[in-house]
């Protein structure tokens, strides 16, 4: 794609998240220089702040598959990836993968550092290898892909921190600020359609 026409493509996603997201900019504009790159993003930030609607609104912007993955300490990897199941067709029993989550092109890791570390290398293996590996058996996962995982600055008992190793994986990690006053003020007339 020639830069003129790539700049013209990306200014129309970002406006188009705009429309939907108030402030964020540069956090809106980090993130689709990430998915243009093929990297992944970390965004941090307190409950409230939109940062799954941004998620939303960038895979509906693109057109692209979307799933969220609510990370629990009780989550295990085959949740996330997917698992063999036995299944009859023909009066023959055998074995089909189920594909999990994992396998869309906008995928939301919510609250990434609430799994246990086992459960966290999963989606690990797959933003590194672009594929999942189950009963010894590769899945390629569909592209583009870029996995969005999130985690909360504050109550942080009962998380399992991403080591510096697995920090790595992420191509940016984004502080998600709270709104400004005149931010404020367009969320409530956006949202309420009234403006204070």
């Amino acid at each position: 794609m020639e830069p003129e026409k790539f700049q013209e493509v990306f200014k129309r996603l970002e406006a188009e998240v705009q429309k939907v997201i108030v402030g964020h900019d540069d956090v809106i504009r980090k993130v689709l220089i990430a998915f243009f790159a093929g990297g992944h993003v970390l965004l941090e930030g307190v409950p409230g702040l939109g940062k799954t609607l941004l998620v939303k609104s960038l895979s509906h912007a693109l057109g692209v598959s979307f799933k969220r993955i609510q990370f629990t300490p009780d989550l295990m990897p085959s949740d996330i990836v997917g698992t063999e199941v036995l299944t009859e067709a023909s009066g023959r029993r055998e074995f089909q993968f189920k594909k999990g989550p994992i396998f869309a092109h906008v995928v939301l890791a919510d609250e990434i550092n609430r799994a246990t570390p086992k459960t966290q290398s999963a989606v690990l293996e797959a933003m590194e290898e672009k594929q999942v590996t189950v009963f010894g058996e590769s899945h390629l996962l569909e592209t583009p892909f870029i996995v969005l995982a999130t985690q909360n600055p504050i109550e942080l008992e009962g998380t399992y921190p991403l080591p510096e190793a697995q920090l790595d994986r992420f191509f940016f990690k984004l502080m998600v600020a709270p709104p400004s006053p005149p931010e404020l003020r367009e969320i409530l007339k956006r949202t309420t359609g009234t403006a204070t």
